[in-house]
């Protein structure tokens, strides 16, 4: 059992939909790795627990809507094709020689590269659960596991469904330490499955309160087939019945009015991935009119060959200067809605009340974002829009510092306390360079 302990801070953004900052503030960690108390030090209760005084920002941890982070080991393959051919051609090749040995390497790797980043949650789709299950047990980040299904050679998607929902009904939805990774469903896509298991995904999902991790329109071409039948995606898995529980649709780019507004009726959540969509040449979700008719969003990264790299912060700027643009308005995504949706809107699009925010009751995973940097010249005594401006504009992944999951330090100085990141980044790089020499 961890030890409870006060860390106290400057500056404490609890990301409550005010997106409020507290000065000289602190978060109480339980002994449970929840949060007993979180604001004003003047207004903390008494405790016997040491305090810990962090020189910079606090803040929730951020959450990975969306990634395949297995695929560090492929990054930098075909990064200048569009979206199909970059499948069919380099990816899907390369990963049909993948071994179970390297994805647990990739996971490895991608989960010490988003710790570093302040990303204490994750939500993956993947193949080999119980390698990814291991990689994530070692270094101790949060995850949302959708293993994946697809109708594709060499795959059997009712063996697939079938395995999943075998592994829910005996060892229940979570798993770990902290119950730190839950298991849900991961269908591909409607183009690479049929209706019927499409149909079949949604029984079982709703039947578990599973969630579904999918990517819905992600290009223009991708489902040309299921929108000249059903006249979009998101009509297509309404008439066969995947919604009705958790649904998380990734990407979401080329969406009309009435598909935002199915999803809107049926609580479907969004993961935006503005970095992979344009480096893909993807397109542009329309982020402002999703969350203007109420749609759960927050920010993925999608995957490290397709991004490629794990960075949340960099997706936050990315979502708010492609949504200013698209409205050409300065103003329709400002700083703090760009922090909530890295943290509290990510939480709340995936249905859980657990992460995402520092309130009490939640896990205690928390990020320390040091202020000695350029981007805080003027400190911290600045006003409130100022400084959320500062952290989201200007700040990064290179300000964070420690990062904490359930009330455990990962990451202590910019370093993983749990495994060797030199290790971790040699194993990766041997794959990587095996994959790369081609076929033996």
């Amino acid at each position: 059992m961890r030890s409870p302990v006060r860390l106290r801070a400057p500056i404490v953004l609890p990301c409550d939909p005010a997106c409020s900052v507290l000065r000289d503030a602190v978060v109480d960690v339980t002994a449970a790795g929840r949060i007993g108390y979180c604001g004003p030090a003047a207004d903390a209760p008494p405790t016997d627990a040491p305090v810990r005084s962090l020189p910079g920002i606090l803040l929730p941890g951020l959450v990975n809507m969306h990634a395949h982070s297995p695929m560090t080991v492929l990054r930098g393959m075909g990064g200048d094709l569009p979206l199909m051919r970059w499948l069919r051609e380099v990816i899907w090749p390369a990963e049909a020689r993948l071994t179970p040995a390297d994805i647990e390497t990739g996971m490895l790797l991608g989960s010490v590269e988003m710790l570093r980043g302040g990303i204490t949650t994750s939500v993956e789709q993947y193949f080999q659960t119980e390698h990814l299950v291991r990689a994530l047990s070692a270094t101790g980040q949060r995850a949302v596991l959708g293993p994946a299904i697809v109708d594709t050679p060499g795959y059997d998607w009712r063996a697939q469904l079938a395995e999943i929902s075998a592994r829910i009904d005996v060892d229940g939805r979570f798993t770990g330490e902290d119950d730190r990774i839950e298991v849900g469903y991961g269908p591909h896509s409607a183009y690479t499955l049929p209706p019927e298991a499409l149909t079949l995904v949604g029984e079982a999902a709703r039947a578990r309160d599973a969630l579904i991790l999918i990517h819905v329109a992600e290009s223009a071409e991708e489902d040309a087939a299921q929108r000249q039948q059903h006249g979009s995606v998101p009509r297509m898995l309404a008439e066969v019945g995947l919604y009705g529980g958790r649904v998380l649709a990734a990407h979401s780019v080329h969406l009309s009015d009435e598909d935002i507004a199915v999803f809107a009726a049926n609580g479907v959540g969004v993961a935006h991935c503005p970095g992979s969509n344009a480096k893909l040449a993807s397109g542009m979700a329309r982020l402002a009119d999703l969350r203007a008719v109420g749609v759960a969003v927050g920010l993925g990264t999608d995957g490290p060959a397709s991004n490629d790299d794990l960075d949340l912060w960099e997706e936050m700027r990315l979502a708010a200067m492609f949504a200013r643009l698209s409205a050409m308005d300065s103003a329709v995504l400002v700083a703090s809605d760009a922090l909530l949706l890295a943290t509290r809107g990510g939480a709340e699009a995936l249905g859980r009340t657990d992460i995402g925010a520092l309130e009490a009751g939640r896990w205690a995973d928390l990020v320390h974002v040091g202020v000695d940097d350029p981007a805080f010249s003027a400190g911290l005594d600045v006003g409130d829009e100022h400084l959320l401006a500062n952290l989201v504009w200007a700040a990064g992944t290179r300000l964070v510092r420690d990062v904490w999951v359930a009330g455990d330090q990962l990451i202590a100085d910019r370093e993983p306390t749990t495994v060797d990141r030199q290790k971790v980044q040699a194993a990766a790089g041997e794959v990587t360079r095996r994959l790369a020499s081609g076929p033996r």
